[in-house]
């Protein structure tokens, strides 16, 4: 996949997602190692399913799924997402992801039922369980 990147790509992941500690992304070596090593290192099965495709020209955007099941807790993920591509010469030099990160911070937290509050180191219920 590195092999349609444009050496300059910019990729960002979403705000506020597990891998935008890194943002903007400059480069297919960068990409790969920042986001693609790190995901399926950390995230079991881990899959992308395009749904649908809106073709803007040279903008594309997916709309689609991620799945898979979080490494650290054994929690599976099925969020939702929407990938925008900029191409130019036929070379991706642009990507910007969006998708529920509540639900991926949540999965990588998760131990016994409770989320682990990294900022304030105190442990709180999960919603939904008691």
């Amino acid at each position: 996949m590195l092999g349609a990147f444009d050496p300059g790509i910019q990729w960002n992941e979403a705000e506020g997602f597990l891998y935008a500690d890194r943002n903007p992304y400059a480069g297919p070596q960068a990409v790969g190692e920042g986001v693609f090593q790190r995901i399926t290192s950390d995230v079991d099965g881990f899959t992308v399913t395009p749904v649908h495709f809106i073709d803007g020209g040279d903008t594309i955007v997916v709309e689609g799924r991620y799945r898979g099941t979080t490494k650290s807790t054994g929690t599976r993920v099925d969020a939702q997402f929407a990938r925008v591509w900029r191409l130019r010469d036929g070379k991706v030099i642009r990507f910007q992801q969006y998708t529920d990160t509540k639900q991926w911070a949540t999965a990588a937290s998760r131990r016994e039922g409770r989320l682990h509050d990294d900022q304030s180191q105190r442990t709180v219920r999960c919603a939904g369980r008691r």
